[in-house]
C-alpha cells in the first residue's frame, strides 16, 4: 500500500515537472473537498479552482525540477499523507518547500485531496 501511495505522490511531481495538466488531473480527486495551498497563494478549494491554478502555473515562465527528500508516509484507514521536502531547482536558483500531500482512497485508487507547500527559510 505504501508503494502505491508513493507512486501516486511521484506522479504528482512528474506531472508538475512536465507541465502535464492531464497527468495532474489524474492524480487529484475531482471534488469540492479537494484543497491546495501553493506557497504564497490563498487557499484553493474544489477541483475546478485547483485545476485552473495548475493551468496558470503550467503556462507561466518558470520551470521547476524537483528533488524529493525526507519523504515519510503515514496511512490511517482510507487516508494517507506524505510529508517531504521539495528541493527545487530552476536554472541556477534553488530552494526548499516543506510539503504535505494527503490522499484518500476512492474505490481501489488513491487520489490527492490536499497539497500544501511552505517555503523553508535559509539559515
Amino acid at each position: 500500500m505504501i508503494d502505491t501511495i508513493l507512486q501516486v505522490n511521484h506522479a504528482f511531481y512528474d506531472a508538475h515537472e512536465q507541465r502535464d495538466l492531464a497527468g495532474m488531473a489524474a492524480v487529484w480527486e475531482h471534488s469540492d473537498r479537494a484543497c491546495c495551498i501553493h506557497p504564497g497563494w490563498p487557499i484553493l478549494r474544489g477541483w475546478a479552482t485547483i485545476e485552473e491554478s495548475w493551468r496558470r502555473i503550467f503556462t507561466g515562465s518558470g520551470r521547476n525540477q524537483f528533488i524529493i527528500t525526507n519523504e515519510a508516509v503515514q496511512v490511517l484507514g482510507d487516508v494517507a499523507w506524505v510529508s517531504l521536502d521539495e528541493n527545487l531547482v530552476e536554472g541556477a536558483a534553488t530552494g526548499t518547500i516543506a510539503a504535505t500531500n494527503v490522499f484518500a482512497r476512492v474505490g481501489p485508487a488513491w487520489r490527492m485531496v490536499l497539497h500544501q507547500g511552505s517555503p523553508v527559510a535559509r539559515h
